[in-house]
């Protein structure tokens, strides 16, 4: 059955590259309970960079545990859910096979497949290693990001269900 394990929210955080202050929101953390999807994304969550993450488009990013598991195979050592600044930590949903314009059921929402992720610098900060961006994109497992068609609440243990390809 392909579920929501986690809905992560972002604990922004600041950091420093080449001299220059930037926030960052890739650091995200499991919400308890339900959480309203709206067209810009979760309820509480923060979008810091929107020339590149969020808007109607990139709403909300998916990332599946079954990538994260072979991550940690990668890396030796274990990965927490939200870890590569998803909003939904998914279990059986092939987020890589994902097409544009596939429609999700997800809680009380819809939500439809737009793009895959195309990492920024943040990611390497938030693994740990700079070169890790790289290897990301070579590993092509980039998750997907979603359009919300219908708002609505979603929370951990949510069936996703697929309703178009």
């Amino acid at each position: 059955m392909a579920e929501v394990i986690s809905v992560n929210i972002a604990e922004v955080r600041t950091l420093v590259r080449r001299g220059q202050i930037v926030q960052t929101g890739i650091w995200k953390l499991p919400a308890t309970g339900s959480v309203e999807v709206g067209p810009l994304g979760l309820e509480g969550d923060r979008q810091i960079d929107r020339r590149y993450h969020g808007g109607e488009d990139k709403a909300l990013y998916a990332y599946a545990r079954e990538d994260i598991d072979w991550w940690e195979a990668q890396l030796g050592r274990p990965l927490e859910n939200g870890i590569f600044g998803e909003n939904l930590t998914l279990r059986g949903v092939d987020v890589t096979a994902a097409a544009s314009g596939d429609r999700w059921a997800v809680g009380a929402a819809i939500l439809a497949a737009t793009d895959p992720r195309v990492p920024c610098w943040k990611l390497g900060e938030r693994i740990g290693d700079p070169a890790f961006v790289k290897r990301f994109g070579e590993a092509s497992r980039p998750g997907i990001y979603l359009r919300v068609i219908k708002p609505g609440s979603v929370a951990a243990g949510a069936v996703v269900e697929p309703l178009a390809r």
